[in-house]
């Protein structure tokens, strides 16, 4: 069978696009056939993700829709032949945009609405957590699954090394990693904040790493390097990296000490299953889908006590037993992510809209 997929931006690094050429792959493995498409598409994709205006696009026997923001593919996707799956990677709620970007407020409002013009229009609605799902329930969507994103952490497992960069990581400081974008909803002004408490309270041998783009939402990146100055905080003990190859972002994974989350809001979170492939302890804020996506592993908090979470990064860098039993629980949890968990999960969601396999190997 024809089984497309259809994703608004093809972008390289793109946790969502990234996910759809690894479900990709697993649909063509287990018989079918299957095609990316999207709206734009990076140089670096062209011939690998095919234009959306590409005939093909609309005659597929099941499409999945990866639903992040609002595009002209809603519309198309809602009047679609074939079995229709929405697969949800949630918009984050337009009032943490408020105060910052009139644009991106509006956006993710609009996202919101377009997404609810959905119902009643697709055969399965798929969240990529249960935080998700609930989400779509609640608009009235049904049947609702879960299927999780399919996380590419071989290219930090494998990637060679960067000895310049590594230099720089390993010159005793304790490295805190954060990776996403520099926007509201990740709470980076609680990172500074942290950093203040456990300087003052902890250790004053740190360095704060934010890998990931700075230049979202401007007017908060510059309200994050105005606390650093307001605070008096040295100001190269904060690395805002914007985009990096692999490589590189495999290298703040391997020196991290600790990986944080402080977010108020995710969907999934990525890096968290990131940081638990290579092997880099978590300590986050209980939101959202994070305790979902760690699962019983890491370390989680609430409510938002940052003298506490202060004292938790303390214990997770220097009491080397405490460490090592958490590392040991992320490994577990990693287990649920693997390619073979997520081609048992995918092989039932497409079942589930009576999709079999076509091939022997697939587990059902």
């Amino acid at each position: 069978m024809i089984v497309n997929q259809w994703v608004p931006a093809a972008h390289r690094g793109d946790a969502i696009g990234d996910s759809a050429r690894r479900v990709r792959q697993i649909l063509r493995d287990a018989g079918h056939c299957s095609e990316l498409f999207a709206l734009t598409v990076d140089d670096s994709l062209r011939g690998d993700v095919r234009p959306f205006t590409d005939p093909e696009a609309k005659r597929g026997d099941a499409t999945i829709f990866h639903f992040a923001l609002p595009s002209p593919m809603t519309e198309a996707f809602g009047t679609l032949g074939g079995v229709r799956i929405l697969q949800y990677h949630n918009v984050t709620p337009a009032s943490f945009f408020a105060s910052y970007d009139a644009q991106l407020f509006r956006l993710a409002a609009l996202g919101r609405q377009e997404l609810r013009t959905l119902v009643g229009h697709v055969d399965l609605a798929l969240g990529d957590s249960a935080f998700n799902r609930q989400e779509l329930e609640a608009l009235g969507f049904a049947p609702t699954a879960v299927m999780p994103i399919a996380v590419n952490t071989d290219r930090l497992i494998s990637a060679p090394r960067r000895p310049a960069l590594e230099k720089i990581l390993g010159d005793g400081l304790i490295n805190v990693l954060f990776v996403g974008r520099i926007v509201p909803n990740k709470r980076i002004e609680d990172h500074i904040r942290l950093a203040e408490i456990y300087k003052r309270y902890i250790d004053s041998y740190y360095r704060f790493v934010f890998v990931g783009r700075y230049d979202a939402v401007p007017r908060y990146y510059a309200m994050i390097r105005a606390m650093i100055a307001e605070l008096d905080m040295l100001p190269d003990r904060f690395i805002f990296t914007g985009r990096v190859p692999d490589e590189e972002l495999a290298a703040y994974y391997r020196w991290a000490d600790v990986y944080v989350s402080l977010s108020e809001h995710e969907g999934f979170c990525v890096p968290l299953v990131e940081a638990m492939a290579t092997d880099v302890p978590v300590l986050a804020y209980a939101a959202g889908a994070v305790p979902e996506t760690l699962g019983g592993s890491g370390v989680l908090f609430a409510p938002k006590d940052l003298e506490v979470a202060a004292e938790m990064l303390g214990t997770l860098v220097y009491d080397r037993a405490v460490r090592e039993q958490v590392l040991a629980g992320q490994r577990r949890r990693l287990s649920d992510f693997s390619p073979e968990s997520i081609q048992t999960r995918l092989a039932q969601v497409l079942e589930r809209v009576g999709i079999p396999s076509t091939q022997q190997g697939i587990i059902l």
